[in-house]
Protein backbone atom coordinates (compact mmCIF):
# COMPACT_ATOMS: atom_id res chain seq x y z
CA UNK A 1 0.00 0.00 0.00
CA UNK A 2 1.86 2.98 -1.28
CA UNK A 3 1.36 6.67 -0.78
CA UNK A 4 1.85 9.47 -3.23
CA UNK A 5 5.11 11.18 -2.56
CA UNK A 6 5.42 14.78 -3.52
CA UNK A 7 8.49 15.40 -5.61
CA UNK A 8 10.44 18.30 -4.37
CA UNK A 9 11.51 20.75 -7.05
CA UNK A 10 15.21 21.06 -7.54
CA UNK A 11 16.98 24.27 -6.74
CA UNK A 12 18.79 25.68 -9.71
CA UNK A 13 21.75 27.98 -9.36
CA UNK A 14 21.45 30.92 -11.72
CA UNK A 15 24.57 32.17 -13.46
CA UNK A 16 24.85 35.95 -13.83
CA UNK A 17 21.40 36.55 -12.39
CA UNK A 18 19.40 39.58 -13.25
CA UNK A 19 16.27 40.92 -11.60
CA UNK A 20 14.18 39.96 -14.61
CA UNK A 21 15.54 36.38 -14.76
CA UNK A 22 15.06 35.82 -11.03
CA UNK A 23 11.47 37.01 -11.11
CA UNK A 24 10.75 34.79 -14.13
CA UNK A 25 12.14 31.74 -12.32
CA UNK A 26 9.94 32.40 -9.31
CA UNK A 27 6.82 32.71 -11.47
CA UNK A 28 7.60 29.50 -13.39
CA UNK A 29 8.32 27.59 -10.18
CA UNK A 30 5.03 28.73 -8.69
CA UNK A 31 3.15 27.62 -11.79
CA UNK A 32 4.82 24.17 -11.77
CA UNK A 33 4.21 23.73 -8.06
CA UNK A 34 0.56 24.76 -8.44
CA UNK A 35 0.04 22.34 -11.32
CA UNK A 36 1.67 19.54 -9.36
CA UNK A 37 -0.54 20.18 -6.33
CA UNK A 38 -3.62 20.12 -8.57
CA UNK A 39 -2.63 16.73 -9.96
CA UNK A 40 -2.20 15.41 -6.45
CA UNK A 41 -5.62 16.58 -5.39
CA UNK A 42 -7.16 14.79 -8.37
CA UNK A 43 -5.59 11.44 -7.45
CA UNK A 44 -8.10 8.68 -6.63
CA UNK A 45 -7.76 5.47 -4.70
CA UNK A 46 -8.03 1.96 -6.00
CA UNK A 47 -10.07 0.45 -3.19
CA UNK A 48 -10.48 -3.00 -1.70
CA UNK A 49 -10.57 -5.31 -4.69
CA UNK A 50 -7.73 -7.81 -4.35
CA UNK A 51 -5.96 -6.70 -7.50
CA UNK A 52 -6.01 -3.02 -6.63
CA UNK A 53 -3.25 -0.92 -5.11
CA UNK A 54 -4.31 1.53 -2.42
CA UNK A 55 -2.56 4.88 -2.73
CA UNK A 56 -3.85 7.46 -0.24
CA UNK A 57 -5.11 7.40 3.33
CA UNK A 58 -8.87 7.64 3.83
CA UNK A 59 -10.17 10.86 5.38
CA UNK A 60 -11.80 10.78 8.79
CA UNK A 61 -15.51 10.30 8.01
CA UNK A 62 -18.23 12.41 9.61
CA UNK A 63 -21.83 13.29 9.00
CA UNK A 64 -20.70 16.56 7.44
CA UNK A 65 -18.11 15.17 5.02
CA UNK A 66 -18.81 16.40 1.51
CA UNK A 67 -19.95 13.93 -1.08
CA UNK A 68 -17.35 12.55 -3.53
CA UNK A 69 -17.18 14.29 -6.88
CA UNK A 70 -19.79 12.30 -8.72
CA UNK A 71 -23.32 12.99 -9.94
CA UNK A 72 -26.10 12.03 -7.52
CA UNK A 73 -28.73 9.56 -8.75
CA UNK A 74 -31.56 11.35 -10.48
CA UNK A 75 -34.55 12.31 -8.35
CA UNK A 76 -33.09 10.61 -5.31
CA UNK A 77 -34.42 11.40 -1.88
CA UNK A 78 -31.67 12.26 0.58
CA UNK A 79 -31.88 9.88 3.55
CA UNK A 80 -32.00 11.10 7.12
CA UNK A 81 -28.97 11.63 9.35
CA UNK A 82 -28.09 9.05 11.95
CA UNK A 83 -26.00 8.51 15.09
CA UNK A 84 -22.24 8.11 15.05
CA UNK A 85 -20.93 4.52 14.92
CA UNK A 86 -19.84 2.85 18.13
CA UNK A 87 -16.19 3.39 18.98
CA UNK A 88 -15.91 -0.26 19.98
CA UNK A 89 -17.04 -2.55 17.13
CA UNK A 90 -17.05 -6.25 17.77
CA UNK A 91 -14.83 -7.85 15.13
CA UNK A 92 -14.63 -11.58 14.62
CA UNK A 93 -11.87 -13.11 12.53
CA UNK A 94 -14.23 -15.70 11.09
CA UNK A 95 -17.93 -16.47 11.37
CA UNK A 96 -18.47 -18.82 14.28
CA UNK A 97 -20.44 -21.45 12.43
CA UNK A 98 -18.83 -24.19 10.35
CA UNK A 99 -21.02 -25.47 7.50
CA UNK A 100 -22.03 -29.04 8.24
CA UNK A 101 -25.41 -29.57 6.58
CA UNK A 102 -25.57 -31.03 3.09
CA UNK A 103 -26.86 -28.74 0.30
CA UNK A 104 -30.07 -30.75 0.03
CA UNK A 105 -30.80 -30.32 3.75
CA UNK A 106 -30.22 -26.58 3.59
CA UNK A 107 -32.48 -26.36 0.57
CA UNK A 108 -35.32 -27.94 2.52
CA UNK A 109 -34.79 -25.54 5.43
CA UNK A 110 -34.16 -22.27 3.63
CA UNK A 111 -35.60 -22.84 0.19
CA UNK A 112 -36.17 -19.82 -2.04
CA UNK A 113 -38.12 -17.84 0.51
CA UNK A 114 -37.46 -14.23 1.47
CA UNK A 115 -37.38 -15.01 5.19
CA UNK A 116 -34.36 -13.48 6.90
CA UNK A 117 -31.80 -16.16 7.71
CA UNK A 118 -30.48 -16.45 11.23
CA UNK A 119 -26.95 -15.26 11.95
CA UNK A 120 -25.58 -18.80 12.30
CA UNK A 121 -26.69 -19.64 8.73
CA UNK A 122 -25.84 -16.27 7.25
CA UNK A 123 -22.21 -17.03 6.49
CA UNK A 124 -23.27 -19.70 3.97
CA UNK A 125 -24.99 -16.97 1.93
CA UNK A 126 -21.75 -14.99 1.71
CA UNK A 127 -18.97 -16.28 -0.51
CA UNK A 128 -15.86 -15.49 -2.48
CA UNK A 129 -15.54 -14.71 -6.18
CA UNK A 130 -12.86 -16.62 -8.07
CA UNK A 131 -11.31 -16.18 -11.48
CA UNK A 132 -10.76 -19.72 -12.60
CA UNK A 133 -10.20 -22.56 -10.18
CA UNK A 134 -11.48 -22.43 -6.62
CA UNK A 135 -8.15 -22.76 -4.88
CA UNK A 136 -6.51 -21.06 -1.92
CA UNK A 137 -5.33 -17.54 -2.71
CA UNK A 138 -7.28 -17.29 -5.96
CA UNK A 139 -10.30 -15.26 -4.78
CA UNK A 140 -10.47 -11.55 -5.59
CA UNK A 141 -13.73 -10.12 -4.18
CA UNK A 142 -16.72 -10.99 -2.00
CA UNK A 143 -20.37 -11.51 -2.99
CA UNK A 144 -23.61 -12.68 -1.38
CA UNK A 145 -26.81 -14.31 -2.55
CA UNK A 146 -29.64 -11.85 -3.12
CA UNK A 147 -33.22 -13.06 -2.79
CA UNK A 148 -35.15 -13.10 -6.06
CA UNK A 149 -37.96 -14.91 -7.79
CA UNK A 150 -35.37 -16.48 -10.09
CA UNK A 151 -33.19 -17.73 -7.23
CA UNK A 152 -29.91 -17.11 -9.04
CA UNK A 153 -28.80 -13.53 -8.23
CA UNK A 154 -25.74 -12.27 -6.35
CA UNK A 155 -24.77 -8.86 -4.99
CA UNK A 156 -21.24 -7.43 -5.16
CA UNK A 157 -19.44 -4.16 -5.93
CA UNK A 158 -19.43 -2.93 -9.52
CA UNK A 159 -15.69 -2.23 -9.44
CA UNK A 160 -15.04 -5.90 -8.70
CA UNK A 161 -16.11 -7.34 -12.01
CA UNK A 162 -16.28 -6.25 -15.64
CA UNK A 163 -16.95 -9.58 -17.34
CA UNK A 164 -18.04 -13.14 -16.70
CA UNK A 165 -15.22 -15.14 -18.29
CA UNK A 166 -14.19 -17.82 -15.82
CA UNK A 167 -15.77 -16.10 -12.79
CA UNK A 168 -17.33 -18.44 -10.22
CA UNK A 169 -18.97 -17.94 -6.83
CA UNK A 170 -18.29 -20.21 -3.88
CA UNK A 171 -20.77 -19.59 -1.02
CA UNK A 172 -19.48 -20.39 2.45
CA UNK A 173 -15.94 -20.75 1.06
CA UNK A 174 -13.45 -21.80 3.72
CA UNK A 175 -9.84 -23.00 3.69
CA UNK A 176 -9.73 -23.97 0.02
CA UNK A 177 -13.08 -25.76 0.15
CA UNK A 178 -16.47 -24.88 -1.38
CA UNK A 179 -18.81 -26.84 0.96
CA UNK A 180 -21.99 -26.08 -0.98
CA UNK A 181 -20.56 -26.15 -4.49
CA UNK A 182 -19.79 -23.38 -6.98
CA UNK A 183 -21.89 -21.36 -9.40
CA UNK A 184 -20.73 -19.90 -12.70
CA UNK A 185 -21.42 -16.17 -13.18
CA UNK A 186 -23.22 -15.68 -16.49
CA UNK A 187 -24.19 -11.99 -16.55
CA UNK A 188 -23.23 -8.72 -14.85
CA UNK A 189 -25.78 -5.92 -14.32
CA UNK A 190 -24.62 -2.40 -13.42
CA UNK A 191 -26.19 1.05 -13.75
CA UNK A 192 -25.45 3.39 -16.64
CA UNK A 193 -24.08 5.82 -14.06
CA UNK A 194 -21.39 3.30 -13.22
CA UNK A 195 -20.73 1.90 -16.70
CA UNK A 196 -20.52 5.32 -18.37
CA UNK A 197 -19.13 7.55 -15.61
CA UNK A 198 -17.78 5.27 -12.89
CA UNK A 199 -20.16 6.95 -10.43
CA UNK A 200 -19.04 5.85 -6.95
CA UNK A 201 -22.58 6.44 -5.70
CA UNK A 202 -23.64 3.54 -7.93
CA UNK A 203 -20.79 1.12 -7.17
CA UNK A 204 -22.89 -2.02 -6.93
CA UNK A 205 -23.56 -4.90 -9.29
CA UNK A 206 -26.06 -7.74 -9.51
CA UNK A 207 -24.80 -10.98 -11.03
CA UNK A 208 -26.67 -13.85 -12.63
CA UNK A 209 -25.50 -17.41 -12.07
CA UNK A 210 -26.11 -20.67 -13.90
CA UNK A 211 -27.57 -23.68 -12.06
CA UNK A 212 -25.18 -26.22 -10.59
CA UNK A 213 -26.43 -29.69 -11.50
CA UNK A 214 -29.91 -28.23 -11.85
CA UNK A 215 -29.83 -26.48 -8.46
CA UNK A 216 -30.08 -22.70 -8.10
CA UNK A 217 -27.79 -21.09 -5.58
CA UNK A 218 -30.61 -19.62 -3.47
CA UNK A 219 -32.32 -23.01 -3.23
CA UNK A 220 -29.13 -24.42 -1.74
CA UNK A 221 -27.92 -21.76 0.73
CA UNK A 222 -30.75 -19.21 1.05
CA UNK A 223 -30.51 -15.47 0.43
CA UNK A 224 -30.82 -12.00 1.94
CA UNK A 225 -33.54 -9.58 0.88
CA UNK A 226 -32.54 -6.24 -0.63
CA UNK A 227 -33.12 -3.37 1.80
CA UNK A 228 -33.51 0.14 0.40
CA UNK A 229 -34.06 3.65 1.82
CA UNK A 230 -33.11 2.48 5.32
CA UNK A 231 -31.70 4.90 7.94
CA UNK A 232 -27.96 5.50 7.95
CA UNK A 233 -27.73 4.55 11.63
CA UNK A 234 -28.35 0.82 11.20
CA UNK A 235 -26.42 -1.84 13.07
CA UNK A 236 -25.04 -4.30 10.55
CA UNK A 237 -22.96 -7.43 10.28
CA UNK A 238 -20.14 -6.79 7.82
CA UNK A 239 -18.67 -9.74 5.94
CA UNK A 240 -15.66 -9.87 3.65
CA UNK A 241 -12.95 -12.21 2.39
CA UNK A 242 -9.48 -10.64 2.72
CA UNK A 243 -7.32 -11.61 -0.26
CA UNK A 244 -4.68 -13.09 2.03
CA UNK A 245 -7.15 -15.12 4.13
CA UNK A 246 -9.11 -18.29 3.52
CA UNK A 247 -12.08 -17.50 5.74
CA UNK A 248 -14.48 -14.57 5.87
CA UNK A 249 -14.08 -11.79 8.41
CA UNK A 250 -17.14 -10.70 10.39
CA UNK A 251 -17.65 -7.45 12.31
CA UNK A 252 -20.75 -5.89 13.89
CA UNK A 253 -21.08 -2.12 14.27
CA UNK A 254 -23.39 0.83 13.59
CA UNK A 255 -23.11 2.59 10.24
CA UNK A 256 -22.99 6.34 9.70
CA UNK A 257 -23.48 8.88 6.95
CA UNK A 258 -20.31 9.73 5.03
CA UNK A 259 -22.16 11.80 2.42
CA UNK A 260 -25.62 12.07 0.88
CA UNK A 261 -25.24 8.77 -0.97
CA UNK A 262 -22.51 6.97 0.99
CA UNK A 263 -22.50 4.91 4.18
CA UNK A 264 -19.41 4.42 6.37
CA UNK A 265 -18.53 1.90 9.06
CA UNK A 266 -15.56 1.35 11.35
CA UNK A 267 -14.44 -2.29 11.38
CA UNK A 268 -10.81 -3.39 11.74
CA UNK A 269 -8.89 -5.44 9.18
CA UNK A 270 -10.98 -5.23 6.00
CA UNK A 271 -8.24 -5.02 3.34
CA UNK A 272 -8.10 -5.86 -0.37
CA UNK A 273 -10.46 -8.70 -1.33
CA UNK A 274 -13.32 -7.60 0.93
CA UNK A 275 -14.92 -5.42 -1.76
CA UNK A 276 -18.49 -6.51 -2.44
CA UNK A 277 -18.96 -7.84 1.10
CA UNK A 278 -22.57 -7.39 2.30
CA UNK A 279 -23.78 -5.06 5.08
CA UNK A 280 -26.60 -7.05 6.69
CA UNK A 281 -29.02 -5.24 8.97
CA UNK A 282 -29.10 -7.12 12.28
CA UNK A 283 -32.72 -6.12 12.92
CA UNK A 284 -34.22 -7.12 9.56
CA UNK A 285 -31.75 -9.46 7.89
CA UNK A 286 -31.88 -7.24 4.80
CA UNK A 287 -28.69 -6.38 2.93
CA UNK A 288 -28.37 -2.58 2.97
CA UNK A 289 -24.90 -2.12 1.50
CA UNK A 290 -21.85 -3.70 -0.12
CA UNK A 291 -18.23 -2.67 0.46
CA UNK A 292 -17.44 -0.25 -2.34
CA UNK A 293 -18.45 3.27 -3.26
CA UNK A 294 -16.16 6.02 -1.97
CA UNK A 295 -12.50 5.13 -2.63
CA UNK A 296 -13.87 1.83 -3.99
CA UNK A 297 -14.55 0.73 -0.44
CA UNK A 298 -11.88 2.68 1.43
CA UNK A 299 -8.11 3.07 1.55
CA UNK A 300 -7.90 2.22 5.23
CA UNK A 301 -8.30 -1.40 6.31
CA UNK A 302 -10.29 -0.18 9.32
CA UNK A 303 -12.80 2.06 7.52
CA UNK A 304 -15.22 0.79 4.86
CA UNK A 305 -17.78 2.52 2.66
CA UNK A 306 -20.85 1.57 0.65
CA UNK A 307 -23.01 3.38 -1.85
CA UNK A 308 -26.40 4.13 -0.30
CA UNK A 309 -29.13 1.71 -1.41
CA UNK A 310 -32.15 3.63 -2.71
CA UNK A 311 -34.38 3.54 -5.80
CA UNK A 312 -31.31 3.29 -8.06
CA UNK A 313 -30.33 -0.19 -6.91
CA UNK A 314 -34.01 -1.15 -6.63
CA UNK A 315 -34.42 -0.35 -10.34
CA UNK A 316 -31.27 -2.31 -11.18
CA UNK A 317 -32.57 -5.26 -9.16
CA UNK A 318 -35.85 -5.25 -11.11
CA UNK A 319 -33.98 -5.18 -14.42
CA UNK A 320 -31.68 -8.02 -13.37
CA UNK A 321 -34.58 -10.15 -12.14
CA UNK A 322 -36.46 -9.59 -15.40
CA UNK A 323 -33.40 -10.50 -17.46
CA UNK A 324 -32.77 -13.62 -15.39
CA UNK A 325 -36.34 -14.83 -15.86
CA UNK A 326 -36.38 -14.21 -19.62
Amino acid sequence: MGQHRRERSRRHRLLAPSLFTALSAVVVAAMVTGAHELNLSDATAAGKAARSVRTVAAPTPSATTEAPASPAPAAATTPSDSPTPSSSPTPTDTPTDTPTATPDTRSAVLGATAAAPTADKESAIVGALFSGSVTAGNHFCTASVLHSATGNLLLTAAHCITGTDGVVFAPGYRDGSAPYGTWQVTAVHTTTGWSQKGDVDEDFAILETAPNNGRKVEDVVGANRLGTNEPFGATVRLYGYPADAETASLCTNTTDKQSAYQRVIQCPSYPAGTSGGPWINTATGDVVGAIGGYQQGGDSDDTSYSAYFDHTIADLYSQAESAASA
